[in-house]
């Protein structure tokens, strides 16, 4: 692989602004996300007055708040966070698989990078774990997939 070429995104945040938008429902595991995120961005050089967060009521709300900001030319990138926890109804199925359908739609139809970091999870443990304890934070991971995303979109843009 001597002589092929890489684009490669890199983790840069300095003079970009960045969009999160969250979920109310199941805010106890949500806010953790958006916390993971935002620290995320100003540790790579996002300031914080180009960081927006935009609440909606629950994740099957998401697509279309994220496809108007996404369109808008604000942002640089986009990250969608919420949390999707299974019960005992068929609702997390319409739920999740709407949302993730949506945001995935979403992504490839504007020019902007467009991040999924909607935990599903079978259970609230599951959750609290990709918020921040045994797995991670998601939201934090998203903010990172963002920058690199954002970075990537401008090589290949020429920019």
């Amino acid at each position: 692989m001597k002589d092929v070429r890489v684009i490669a995104g890199r983790v840069l945040g300095p003079g970009r602004s960045v969009a999160i938008v969250a979920a109310r429902f199941n805010e106890f595991v949500v806010d953790a996300l958006v916390n993971g995120a935002v620290e995320q961005l100003l540790r790579h050089g996002v300031s914080q007055e180009h960081i927006t967060i935009v609440r909606v009521p629950g994740a099957f709300e998401l697509p279309p708040v994220v496809r108007r900001i996404a369109a808008s030319g604000n942002y640089h990138g986009v990250i969608a966070l919420g949390a999707v926890i299974r019960g005992a109804t068929p609702h997390f199925d319409y739920v999740a698989g709407t949302c993730a359908n949506g945001i995935a739609r979403i992504a490839t139809e504007v020019d902007v990078p467009v991040i999924f970091g909607v935990l599903t999870t079978e259970t609230i443990e599951q959750a609290v774990e990709r918020a921040g304890t045994k797995a991670g934070n998601k939201g934090a991971d998203a903010a990172l997939a963002v920058l690199e995303m954002i970075d990537l979109n401008a090589q290949l843009s020429g920019g």
